[in-house]
């Protein structure tokens, strides 16, 4: 009998009979590729067929939910981001870039655990997962080490092991005998990935993945793949820099504004319970163009110092260069410069940095972004214990940002003695140990600190 073959896209994982330029479910283009399908009857991980049995409808006033208790790992970034640490029978998919450290972290985790783990590679050897350990200094007689991509091996292994907590690195080794496909392929994903859940599920031990990512920044495979999983983790950063962020893109068992911040060293990677105190310099000398702004990474307050250079421009099109903010932004508040306040920036380089290598879209750092600019402009210093949280408008106002409270308990909280803020926000707070500064427009900033 001639294998059965079908067109899967890979951005929704639809299937159709022939190829064609559009998926016509998710509509995108040239996503349509030929895979081999074969179904079978019997099940990789559960081979006792009589255990099975029908889920009963149960009303929701009667749903127990008190014995629910989560697992604590050692990394307490990651209970944060996770919302109180690992739910039991939970699915957990970590995407990063390649050679970010996903691998390190899921190994950490692994090694520190009281209880017993077990890490499955399908893209490393046993020795290799030693020698990485041996390099952090982590050593653990509970924690187990399985280098395997045929899924219906890792099922018998973790039979005979019985762990607490199963690491799969990468979904995309995984393959699965059900499907007559390579491995990485879609319908290898979404087979591998469904069979993980139904384990999951059925026996209470949570599964955390590893997920490859594409040149667009998107976990490779099927968009289904995230639906299907409980919590999606983004594990982010810039392989040049030290500082890596792990943000929550869907949490089934919580919310998705925390996020958590680590530190890239020889020796592994350390989580950051205080971040605002490495991204800034507190005891270097004022200097010229710079200045500290207060972001909020979901409900995380960060202090991020930004810096400025302004030059004349040395060829006839000036430069608009910035490193973590978003370009078209900064050029919007340079227009709002040279229509409000009536500066001539045409002729002038401008570049901004954000210190740490850290990415942040916040509106709130707009203030802070346009002091760097002036002081620099006007080549002087801004008091090094002022920091700065509001937007600007188009008209050159200052806008109110949310989460001011607690935007000002941490500028308090790191020693400054004033923050800088929209005259339209409200405060709420008992006990204020650190000066508010309210102002209305941009011409008072500049009037204020710059005459």
């Amino acid at each position: 009998m001639a294998n059965k073959t079908s067109f899967i896209c890979k951005t929704c994982g639809a299937q159709h009979s022939k190829w064609q330029g559009q998926c016509n479910s998710c509509k995108e283009w040239n996503t349509l590729f030929e895979e081999v399908i074969e179904k079978k009857k019997e099940k990789n991980w559960n081979r006792n067929s009589s255990n099975s049995k029908t889920n009963k409808s149960i009303q929701l006033e009667k749903i127990n939910v008190d014995d629910e208790s989560r697992i604590l790992t050692s990394d307490r970034e990651l209970n944060r981001v996770l919302g109180g640490g690992i739910v039991p029978g939970s699915l957990i998919l970590l995407g990063g870039e390649p050679g970010v450290g996903k691998s390190t972290l899921l190994l950490q985790i692994a090694i520190t655990l009281n209880f017993k783990t077990l890490y499955i590679s399908g893209e490393e050897s046993q020795k290799q997962i030693k020698l990485r350990a041996t390099r952090m200094n982590l050593s653990n007689d509970k924690s187990y080490i399985l280098s395997e991509t045929k899924i219906k091996n890792v099922f018998n292994e973790i039979d005979d092991l019985n762990p607490e907590l199963v690491i799969i690195d990468s979904i995309q080794t995984l393959q699965s005998d059900l499907i007559d496909s390579a491995a990485g392929s879609v319908s290898q994903i979404k087979q591998t990935t469904a069979e993980l859940i139904e384990f999951a599920k059925d026996s209470g031990i949570p599964v955390i993945l590893v997920g490859h990512i594409t040149k667009d920044g998107q976990i490779a495979g099927p968009k289904i793949l995230e639906h299907m999983v409980d919590t999606v983790l983004n594990f982010e950063g810039d392989r040049n820099h030290v500082y890596r962020i792990l943000r929550s893109q869907k949490n089934r068992f919580g919310a998705t504004d925390e996020i958590g911040i680590y530190e890239m060293v020889s020796k592994g990677i350390i989580p950051i319970s205080n971040p605002s105190q490495l991204l800034i310099n507190l005891n270097e000398t004022a200097l010229s163009g710079q200045a500290i702004g207060v972001t909020v990474e979901g409900i995380r307050p960060l202090l991020l110092e930004i810096q400025a250079l302004v030059s004349s421009a040395v060829y006839g099109t000036p430069q608009r260069s910035s490193t973590g903010f978003n370009a078209k932004r900064l050029n919007m508040l340079l227009a709002v410069l040279e229509k409000r306040a009536g500066f001539t920036l045409g002729t002038k380089d401008v570049f901004i940095n954000f210190t740490g290598g850290i990415s942040v879209d916040d509106p709130a750092l707009d203030l802070a972004v346009v002091i760097s600019i002036l002081s620099s402009y006007y080549d002087v210093t801004i008091n090094k214990n002022m920091c700065f949280a509001a937007e600007i408008g188009l008209s050159g106002e200052l806008r109110p940002v949310s989460k001011i409270n607690l935007r000002i308990k941490e500028a308090a909280k790191l020693g400054f003695k004033s923050i800088l803020i929209s005259k339209f926000n409200k405060i709420d707070l008992n006990e204020i140990k650190i000066k508010i500064i309210y102002m209305e427009k941009i011409e008072e900033i500049i009037s204020t600190l710059f005459k």
